[in-house]
């Protein structure tokens, strides 16, 4: 059988580990995320696509990453807070990890795998880079860091259907 996203297993902000499993059956979008990066102020349009569509099944997990201009320098309890008061984030927020490299989460391994970026490129260029994961824990599609989550909601919509 072909691996899914559910093969994985991911830190939580607490340090606990969360089995992606758990998200059988759901939408997911997955994001690298940073406090520091010019398209940070896209927490706010995340979380309001959370708040629309998370009753039907939908689920977005951040990862903090620090690989991009060294955008997020805190640590867990840093980056949570400033999520939680900037921009009221109710979503899963997950250890901080590598994206890209030989120290890259295995998960990023695998999406990028899934959905290689421009030209085939398997690495991720940018803060905000976005993946979008069916219910069969099948990655769709790669959203490029400008890409607004307000622009997306068709395709999760689409997803969710």
């Amino acid at each position: 059988m072909d691996k899914s996203i559910y093969d994985f297993t991911a830190k939580l902000n607490d340090g606990s580990d969360k089995a992606l499993s758990d998200y059988k059956g759901k939408v997911l979008l997955i994001v690298n995320t940073a406090s520091e990066c010019g398209f940070t102020p896209q927490y706010e349009g995340l979380e309001a696509l959370y708040e629309t569509y998370s009753e039907q099944g939908f689920e977005i997990l951040a990862f903090p990453c620090n690989q991009f201009g060294k955008q997020e320098p805190g640590d867990n309890e840093a980056i949570k807070n400033f999520c939680m008061t900037r921009f009221s984030v109710t979503f899963p927020l997950f250890d901080k990890v590598d994206v890209n490299g030989e120290a890259a989460a295995p998960v990023f391994d695998y999406l990028k795998q899934e959905a290689p970026g421009i030209l085939g490129s398997k690495s991720i260029k940018w803060n905000f880079t976005k993946f979008l994961v069916g219910k069969d824990g099948q990655v769709i599609k790669r959203f490029a860091p400008k890409d607004k989550p307000q622009d997306i909601a068709k395709n999760i919509e689409s997803a969710l259907a």
